[in-house]
């Protein structure tokens, strides 16, 4: 039996609901700063999410939907002082407690950290995004806690891309049947896929209609004992995501790939 040793977390939308109300927020509040009209709707955002990566984004924003604008010489530079400014205000926002964990995540972990499983993150958002979610929803020593942060640019080709969660994997020295990912995307569940992780799925608003074809179970959120989680796809013998369930996921997936 191939014993599961890691698990591996995307970030956004994953370990909390980040997209709707803190990036968005976050790139408006960069956009007025910098004297741009731009105005990210929440229906607009659930488009620009098509692209992964803050920088891409902007750039997607500008060739579909603004068009119009009168780009500068520089523009990989404009986008980039964008991009360190939406970040400065998203991690305010983080220090003010604007932006909760997900349900179940920090017991899963907690569990996860006592059984003694290793933990790493594999994400397109930046390193400074990261560090601030875990520092302020999480635990002050959060970031301790992950042997791995694969973040940001740290590969050349984002998600759905698998080449973030094959970084993770060759930082953890592991094969990935001895790991399980968590992501909330469909581009996220590409890339864990693609480097041929067993994957949880916990949708959010933005995700709920998209295809997560190849994920071992597609749940609304990790649950807690007094808060079940509701299943969409696949079945569970539990009413919320812990150890013993994560292994039956584990096991069952190797099992159907046999």
């Amino acid at each position: 039996m191939t014993e599961l040793k890691a698990l591996i977390f995307d970030v956004d939308g994953t370990l909390a609901d980040t997209e709707k109300d803190g990036h968005r927020v976050a790139f408006n509040l960069a956009f007025q700063q910098a004297g741009l009209d731009w105005d990210w709707s929440v229906d607009l955002y659930g488009q620009l999410l098509k692209v992964t990566g803050g920088k891409e984004r902007m750039r997607y924003y500008l060739d579909q939907f603004n068009q119009a604008f009168i780009r500068p010489q520089n523009l990989d530079q404009f986008i980039a002082d964008l991009h360190k400014s939406k970040t400065a205000i998203y991690t305010q926002l983080l220090s003010e407690g604007s932006i909760p964990l997900r349900p179940g995540v920090l017991r899963l972990i907690q569990e996860a950290r006592t059984a003694g499983l290793r933990l790493a993150i594999a994400t397109t958002t930046t390193p400074a995004n990261v560090s601030a979610l875990l520092q302020h929803a999480m635990d002050a020593d959060a970031e301790n806690w992950f042997e791995v942060i694969a973040a940001g640019d740290i590969v050349p080709d984002k998600k759905p891309a698998a080449d973030i969660y094959f970084y993770a994997l060759e930082k953890l020295g592991l094969p990935a049947e001895q790991c399980l990912a968590f992501e909330d995307s469909h581009n996220g569940i590409l890339s864990s896929v693609g480097a041929g992780l067993t994957t949880i799925i916990t949708i959010n608003d933005y995700t709920r209609e998209h295809d997560f074809s190849g994920a071992a179970i597609v749940l609304d959120q990790m649950g807690e004992p007094d808060q079940p989680f509701k299943v969409l796809q696949g079945s569970a013998s539990n009413t919320y995501l812990n150890l013993d369930l994560l292994q039956q996921l584990h096991q069952q997936s190797l099992a159907e790939a046999v």
